[in-house]
């Protein structure tokens, strides 16, 4: 298995950064003529949401968590919803994206994450996860005295402390998405698993998803994704600029950054 713009083989394989790229016709899909470009592009995040919502198999009156609300998990919360989750809480540590996913209907509750110093003991990191999942479950489930974690939790950081909330926060018999690529090595509370029946579920990239991603797009049932594109750079001569600022939560003038687009 090879991907165009992996650069995990040496040597890399044929990028994506050109002007020009041969595709076989049959990996090609039409965009209609209602779809912006950037929507359009779009559809490979919103393909690792729509791979994460299937394997999950959102069902309606789902409560549903996600963690982290970049790209991916924005898309991967506009696609509970969609999926008929009626509770969607989106965790961050950016209240600016928080908001963003409040105010433009990516999700229904949101929760932004204390930072701060952390632990190092691994009884003090499970001790502050516990409590995080505590938060995030008094405000997905309230209203619900008898709820005991969310239906679907998705993981979209792939940082140990989400992981471990992630177990505590999820009902029992409920799931726990691991949509994030991140830290490959974690200490998780498997007891938590054990003994609440909860199904972890690895999630990798996204296969057979395009044709539906457009369907989804050109049906307008998601939140504009237009919107999504906060910052735009002309030319592969501001590719170091344009990549520098997309590993920021923030301009320099304090504006949100979610996706950065190079148009040339």
């Amino acid at each position: 298995m090879r991907f165009r713009s992996s650069a995990k083989s040496v040597p890399h394989f044929q990028g994506t950064l050109q002007e020009r790229i041969n595709h076989p016709a049959k990996w090609c899909h039409k965009i209609p003529d209602h779809v912006s470009l950037e929507s359009a592009a779009l559809l490979e995040p919103l393909s690792v949401a729509i791979h994460a919502t299937r394997r999950a198999a959102v069902e309606q009156g789902d409560t549903a968590v996600v963690f982290g609300a970049g790209t991916v998990g924005l898309l991967t919360a506009a696609m509970a919803k969609m999926s008929g989750a009626t509770t969607v809480l989106i965790a961050d540590i950016d209240i600016g994206r928080i908001e963003y996913a409040l105010r433009n209907g990516f999700a229904t509750r949101g929760y932004v994450v204390s930072t701060g110093p952390q632990p190092q003991e691994t009884s003090e990191k499970l001790a502050a996860a516990k409590a995080f999942a505590d938060d995030v479950i008094e405000i997905a489930c309230a209203g619900e005295p008898d709820a005991e974690g969310a239906d679907i939790t998705f993981d979209c950081t792939g940082k140990e402390t989400c992981m471990q909330a992630g177990l505590f926060a999820t009902r029992p018999g409920g799931k726990l998405i691991m949509v994030g690529m991140g830290t490959p090595i974690q200490t998780l509370p498997m007891s938590a698993a054990h003994l609440k029946e909860v199904d972890i579920i690895g999630i990798f990239r996204y296969a057979n998803t395009y044709p539906t991603g457009m369907k989804i797009i050109s049906s307008g049932a998601l939140p504009n994704l237009d919107m999504m594109v906060t910052h735009r750079f002309s030319g592969l001569e501001s590719a170091k600029e344009a990549f520098e600022l997309a590993g920021r939560t923030a301009d320099d003038d304090g504006k949100l950054v979610l996706k950065v687009l190079i148009e040339y």
